[in-house]
């Protein structure tokens, strides 16, 4: 799903998976932003969804930063690098 630019993108019972991390790579290409919704099934814990986030931002690289909204991740994309 998108929405004005912005890549939307659920994570269920299997978790973060090399599926979903190459659609994440993939939406990076042409967006901005990215945002991922943690569904209970994936544990619904706050701890398990900045598990998540970490896991994300440490495989995509230096040049993105999250930010965690309830149960929403939102990955954004920098021109350059930050850390």
């Amino acid at each position: 799903m998108t929405k004005l630019g912005i890549a939307e993108m659920q994570i269920g019972k299997l978790g973060l998976s090399e599926g979903s991390m190459i659609w994440i790579e993939n939406a990076f290409k042409t967006r901005m932003i990215v945002k991922i919704k943690v569904l209970k099934s994936a544990g619904h814990t706050k701890e398990k969804v900045k598990e998540i986030a970490d896991e994300i931002v440490n495989k995509l690289g230096r040049n993105y930063n999250y930010r965690i909204l309830g149960f929403v991740i939102s990955i954004r994309k920098w021109r350059r690098a930050i850390r």
